[in-house]
């Protein structure tokens, strides 16, 4: 009973445990889709909840982002539109909450029957020649465990209709595992989905004269957003390097000037990484004419967040390869939002840069509102982005703008509010592997600044291969003689503690030997010589020696390892051997020396007369035998990566087995 007792209590006071974490937020919340509909044309409306707003934060907001069910979107709160076709229309809406402590509004679509055509104001899809006829666009940046929509557009620039192919490319190959899937694509034009990705071509590229100049010639390894390309396989390639899925979609007959909308739902996966700093990006390639290969690529970027705050600071600087570290160019975005009933003249970003940048490398890449770059010590009456240096931040500061609040009059688009300053920095010369963190504060006119959240670097651990090589002393031993060659494996050029698995093989061999002073000794029976003399009496003295000979394999499975610089480190942990085979070789001699008796002082030894040689030898089954060891060492010389020397001292639990090992080490 009192087990019983006992067990109930232990139970209880687990799930008491659990009760105290944090409780995951299951409150559904939702919007509903109102509208008005007076023929084909229609006025939506949303119903929303009550916002929770967050303490200390600009005033919580929706924005929202409609599928119109045609092809269309809008982000509007309230957008109209007419319908130019008849049919039933399903209208899907998607609700951001900002500054807001609930789950994001749940919505469902709604079906909107167009059974006349009574207006005719009707608009096609907004032309993007401006972004070169093709687009991707996101509702919202992405969270642990909601949807986004992305909207993939595409516009003929041709004088003639064509028929093409896009290609939607996600999943970084950079992450461990997959951030999204892809539920459903939405298609309003008869666009229809390939499983196959073969591709054939009437010509090499067309020349068409519509065409901007092409960028063909350039070096081509990594495509961001760029016009006209004509080697299609290589950037097909390319991108299957960088991302683990695709969607592919063929269209027809799309007419000049004609632009079209492609919808996708992006459900993040369990597995989605959590790191608020870190940049997804999914690539989209638009293929004009399926019969030629020039081609366009955009490329998107989504930064990973918890809660939907627009001041945001991000990196691209998710688990870097160390060696390969010095030759890349880390990218940073600050973005920011004007949530104020006014117009921002002035936005400042006092930004963090930790001591492993070389902020000599500062290159300014893109930048919203945009502007010139300020010059240096003189007062400007234009719009333009000051850059001041310092010891360990960087001051960005727009200049003379005008960048509208979110909650100003007559302001209908949000993402006009919103602006960002996207910046690289290189490496310094000297730095250590090591994780930094930095931050902005962004400072709206002479408002309290808002401070974003930290932008990450990581280093991804890496592996270095190590040789080492050495001599092992056993001073409780006879005549030892033991030589190792193996291998080590560890991080990449660690700073301060990492772990490091060893594993060689070890030659031992050790002797030994004993002889006793020859005694008078009654022989029975009597030894009868080579010549015939039975001798019954003799001086005998007896001879061992002993010969082992070890091939072991030596097995450090984790040692804890500590550099204490660039040049001195140390290390302690377990160290097993397992004999891949023992040989045991016992040699005896038994000597008899005739004795002479007429000596006055007594009998004494005279010549050996007879020997008697006796060879046993033994050998143990590999992996039967395994000794357990601890160590500590120390190394000097290039201890994070290249050649060092060291010493360590192995203690083992059997006796006569403890020693020091004097190695050599070379880690690549």
């Amino acid at each position: 009973m009192k087990k019983l007792i006992l067990i109930a209590a232990l139970f209880l006071g687990i799930s008491f445990c659990f009760s105290q974490t944090k409780p995951k937020d299951t409150i559904t919340r939702k919007a509903i889709i109102g509208f008005d509909q007076k023929g084909n044309k229609v006025s939506f409306k949303p119903e929303t909840p009550p916002l929770i707003q967050i303490a200390g934060a600009p005033p919580a907001n929706y924005t929202y982002f409609w599928e119109l069910g045609d092809g269309h979107y809008s982000r509007e709160k309230e957008p109209k539109h007419t319908y130019k076709k008849k049919g039933d229309k399903t209208v899907r809406l998607a609700v951001t909450n900002n500054y807001d402590n609930g789950k994001p509004p749940a919505t469902r679509p709604k079906t909107v029957a167009v059974t006349e055509l009574s207006e005719t104001d009707y608009q096609d899809i907004a032309s993007i020649e401006q972004h070169d006829g093709f687009l991707l666009q996101k509702n919202r940046e992405p969270v642990p465990d909601e949807e986004i929509i992305v909207v993939m557009s595409y516009q003929n620039l041709k004088d003639y209709s064509t028929n093409g192919k896009l290609y939607l490319f996600y999943n970084d190959k950079q992450f461990k595992d997959d951030n999204f899937g892809i539920p459903e694509a939405r298609a309003y034009e008869n666009e229809k989905e390939k499983l196959e990705e073969n591709y054939a071509f009437v010509d090499d590229y067309d020349k068409h004269e519509t065409y901007l100049a092409s960028n063909a010639n350039a070096f081509f390894r990594n495509p961001k957003n760029i016009e006209d390309l004509e080697n299609l396989e290589e950037t097909l390639e390319q991108s299957k390097a960088l991302y683990r899925n695709s969607k592919v979609f063929e269209f027809d007959s799309l007419a000049p000037k004609q632009t079209r909308n492609l919808f996708f739902t992006f459900r993040t996966t369990p597995e989605m990484i959590k790191d608020t700093s870190a940049t997804l990006t999914i690539r989209g390639v638009f293929v004009p004419d399926r019969n030629y290969k020039n081609h366009k690529v955009k490329n998107l970027e989504m930064e990973i967040v918890t809660s939907h705050d627009p001041n945001k600071m991000s990196s691209n600087g998710f688990f870097m390869n160390y060696r390969l570290v010095r030759f890349k160019t880390l990218n940073f975005k600050t973005r920011f939002q004007n949530d104020g009933e006014g117009p921002a003249r002035k936005i400042k970003l006092e930004t963090d840069v930790p001591d492993i940048f070389d902020k000599s490398t500062l290159k300014i890449v893109d930048m919203y509102p945009k502007c010139e770059i300020c010059p240096k010590n003189e007062e400007v009456n234009y719009s333009c982005l000051d850059t001041i240096v310092l010891k360990n931040q960087i001051h960005f500061t727009f200049k003379n703008i005008y960048l509208p609040g979110s909650n100003q009059k007559n302001v209908m688009e949000k993402d006009s509010t919103k602006g960002f300053v996207k910046y690289s920095l290189k490496f310094g010369k000297d730095f250590h592997k090591v994780k930094t963190k930095s931050r902005t504060a962004i400072i709206f006119d002479k408002n309290e600044p808002i401070i974003t959240n930290y932008a990450v670097t990581r280093f991804s651990p890496g592996i270095s291969i190590g040789v080492r090589t050495g001599y092992n002393y056993f001073p409780d031993q006879e005549n030892p003689k033991s030589y190792f060659l193996g291998a080590t494996i560890s991080p990449y050029k660690s700073y301060r503690w990492y772990l490091q698995a060893e594993l060689y093989y070890n030659y031992m061999e050790s002797s030994s030997s004993s002889a006793s002073d020859p005694v008078l000794t009654q022989i029975s029976p009597p030894l009868v010589l080579s010549n015939g003399t039975v001798l019954d009496v003799a001086y005998v003295q007896k001879e061992n020696s002993q010969k082992t000979v070890r091939n072991l394999a030596e097995i450090v499975p984790v040692s804890l390892r500590y550099n204490l610089n660039n040049y001195i480190g140390f290390g302690l942990g377990p160290q097993f051997s397992v004999a891949l085979d023992e040989t045991m070789e016992n040699n005896s001699i038994t000597r008899y020396f005739q004795p002479l008796f007429n000596n006055p002082d007594g009998p004494r030894r005279g010549e050996e007369v007879a020997r008697d040689t006796k060879t046993e030898k033994t050998k143990t089954k590999a992996f039967e035998k395994m000794q357990s060891n601890v160590f500590a060492d120390v190394t000097f010389g290039f201890s994070r990566i290249g050649p060092s020397l060291g010493a360590r001292y192995v203690w083992s639990f059997e006796n006569d087995f403890s020693h020091w090992q004097f190695y050599a080490i070379w880690k690549f």
